[in-house]
């Protein structure tokens, strides 16, 4: 379960509800109420954007870590980060911003992984014995 990349949680109920329930992406799911009286509406995949930079902050901080578990995290990662990138440009109901921005998270995951466990493998590669 360590390996298991988080942001596929996201990029897989998006995919699934943007196929069979579209609507829900795009209603307001509920109304955050601010001090000003304004409110705040949340769709369905704004939703999903908040679940998704949650995880991918859990993502970043996994990756300090450079155990077996975490090396495979990261090329899952990068497996995800292409499903992702391919359901944008093949599916018509993926081409929105939503989508998007979690392709990007997804990106994002991926350069943080690999550029944290190069970091810290270089570092202790460099500490003396």
């Amino acid at each position: 379960m360590a390996s298991f990349p988080l942001l596929a949680i996201v990029v897989a109920a998006y995919t699934a509800l943007a196929l069979v329930a579209p609507g829900w992406l795009n209603g307001v799911v509920f109304v955050l109420p601010l001090l000003s009286g304004s409110t705040l509406p949340f769709q369905g995949g704004d939703l999903l954007l908040v679940i998704g930079l949650l995880l991918l902050c859990v993502e970043v901080y996994r990756a300090t870590s450079s155990s077996t578990a975490a090396i495979l995290n990261h090329v899952l990662s990068l497996v995800v980060f292409i499903v992702a990138l391919i359901d944008l440009l093949v599916m018509p109901r993926m081409a929105n911003m939503t989508f998007f921005l979690i392709v990007l998270m997804t990106l994002s995951d991926v350069i943080a992984g690999f550029t944290v466990t190069i970091s810290t493998a270089r570092r202790d590669i460099q500490r003396p014995s």
